[in-house]
């Protein structure tokens, strides 16, 4: 974080629209990734009914965050969980993607109950901060391994399961973007990503490896996967790890995102408090519930509000600006549709990068109990493409290694019920 300006007594509006709309333009890219990733092939997700989705999940839960949790931060389709979805549950585990959505919106009804009921800081605290830490780093693995492949830069090989790329002109143009995009964000630019996807798409168009479309505009997809979610059907044993891992993703996500950017900026109470968690979280819920309905991954706070708060959105009219901001992209599908995966990969490269900052936190660790879980939960998330496998091996291994080293009096009660749980859900996958 930069040195961000401290709340006064009230905020201009013109600061909203201002914060809001940087808000927007820090996270404007998710409209293209996002369906990028989830209509990859094999998915059988069609791209211009994801962009809608995706346009629509964040246009109204920003304005819902906005006017009922009264804080600046604009809500959208996480990065990581989008991953996570698309490799390791339509493609890892042959799931259709109708029961992957029925799988989101359980999952956000779920969060929606926890974010209600006080049990919500239950499960925060059961879960220690080192295997938090893991968790994120793991996913960050997983994104910019992702993203190596779609760059070309990591291939599979028989041998030796994966490979570095041959240099091809989609790779270098790749390479470019990282280095445009990392320069770009040295030098405080919140546009960043989105600046280094138009000139790595740019590039392809001149060096013809990118067809211009035949109309630049369209009317939105409302019918390809809006309400086409299995919703019954997501209801089987064999899902309940994938929902429970959606759920607790989502909730460390939010709740990380929520309490870090707003403890950074002094979006806190008169107790020091992060202002309206509880509401803040709901939306959240909310956003991944109506995630599965629209068609697309949860929903969630992105931490990129934090460049409009700087700018000087420190309450919910900001956030309405930035949900409003993004309705007119409704109508961009057939561009939105020639943004090439190479042009995006970068964006998932350096998000990977972002969230590798709590190493500290894992690599800090001097007792094997806290070191053995930390690292299963790091590697496996990457190495099995699945968070779930992540987080269970990691919370398992957490209570026993904690069990045999005498240390039972710092596992509470949630903690075991939540390794038990975990254990079944692990025996169900």
């Amino acid at each position: 974080m930069h040195n961000v300006p401290r709340p006064s007594s009230a905020s201009s509006l013109q600061a909203d629209i201002i914060g809001g709309s940087t808000t927007f333009l820090t996270m404007a890219y998710i409209v293209v990734v996002n369906p990028s990733i989830l209509a990859t092939e094999g998915t059988g997700l069609p791209f211009a009914g994801v962009m809608t989705a995706t346009i629509l999940l964040a246009a109204s839960m920003s304005i819902f965050m906005g006017l009922y949790a009264k804080l600046p931060f604009g809500v959208a389709p996480g990065m990581g969980l989008n991953a996570f979805l698309t490799f390791s549950v339509i493609l890892g585990h042959q799931i259709p993607w109708p029961i992957a959505m029925g799988l989101v919106f359980w999952a956000g009804l779920l969060f929606m109950v926890l974010s209600i009921l006080p049990v919500r800081m239950l499960i925060i605290r059961s879960i220690p901060e080192h295997l938090r830490a893991a968790a994120a780093m793991g996913i960050g693995l997983f994104l910019a391994f992702i993203g190596l492949k779609n760059a070309g830069l990591v291939v599979a090989d028989p041998a030796t399961f994966v490979k570095f790329g041959a240099w091809t002109s989609s790779s270098m143009l790749a390479v470019f973007g990282l280095f445009v995009m990392s320069v770009l964000l040295q030098r405080g630019l919140a546009i960043a990503f989105l600046l280094g996807i138009f000139l790595v798409t740019g590039l392809g168009y001149l060096f013809g490896l990118v067809s211009f479309p035949q109309q630049l505009i369209s009317t939105p997809d409302f019918s390809s996967t809006i309400l086409q979610l299995d919703i019954w059907g997501s209801l089987r044993l064999e899902y309940l790890a994938v929902i429970f891992a959606i759920m607790m993703t989502d909730l460390f996500d939010s709740l990380s995102t929520l309490s870090g950017v707003s403890q950074a900026s002094g979006l806190v109470d008169e107790n020091g408090q992060p202002k309206n968690l509880r509401r803040g979280l709901f939306v959240d819920a909310c956003a991944t519930a109506l995630a599965g309905l629209l068609g697309s991954s949860a929903g969630t706070a992105f931490i990129e509000s934090a460049a409009g708060i700087e700018a000087g959105g420190r309450n919910g009219r900001a956030a309405v600006v930035t949900g409003l901001l993004f309705l007119p992209c409704l109508f961009l599908a057939p561009l939105a549709a020639t943004v090439p995966g190479y042009a995006t990969a970068p964006v998932l490269i350096l998000v990977g990068a972002m969230m590798i900052k709590g190493a500290a936190q894992v690599f800090q660790a001097q007792r094997y109990e806290d070191m053995i879980p930390s690292f299963l939960t790091l590697a496996l998330i990457p190495l099995t493409f699945s968070i779930t496998q992540g987080l269970l091996w990691g919370m398992i291994s957490h209570v026993v290694l904690y069990a045999t080293a005498g240390r039972f009096r710092e596992l509470s009660i949630t903690t075991w019920v939540m390794a038990g749980l975990s254990a079944l859900l692990l025996w169900l996958h």
